[in-house]
């Protein structure tokens, strides 16, 4: 079970949603099915266009979060996350700061997604 919350100078004021931890869907999933305002091109994290940043609330240790091979590429290329991030990432288990909503799968902890 989680919250998550979407903030953006795009809304008129945050909003907070009970997803459904564990759950197949894709955080850009959840924000199309409550009417959230977050851009989307492919769908399928070739283009970047759904890069967010994703912050942790609940004060724990983030849970890793696998970033597959298409949201290194892209968000690497688009300057939103570092080699050494990535790498982090893979040998320590700590999810880099941005990622995109196709790819991105909630998990039990309250997030903070900024677009």
């Amino acid at each position: 079970m989680a919250n998550v919350t979407f903030t953006s100078p795009r809304m008129k004021k945050d909003l907070t949603l009970y997803a459904v931890a564990g759950d197949t869907d894709t955080l850009l999933s959840v924000a199309q099915k409550n009417k959230v305002p977050l851009d989307f091109e492919c769908q399928n994290g070739e283009c970047g266009s759904c890069a967010i940043q994703v912050q942790v609330l609940s004060g724990k240790t983030p849970i890793g979060i696998a970033l597959t091979e298409k949201e290194k590429v892209a968000l690497k290329l688009a300057g939103k996350i570092t080699q050494a991030q990535i790498e982090d990432a893979e040998t320590n288990d700590r999810p880099p700061p941005w990622r995109l909503a196709c790819q991105f799968i909630v998990r039990h902890e309250d997030i903070l997604v900024t677009f």
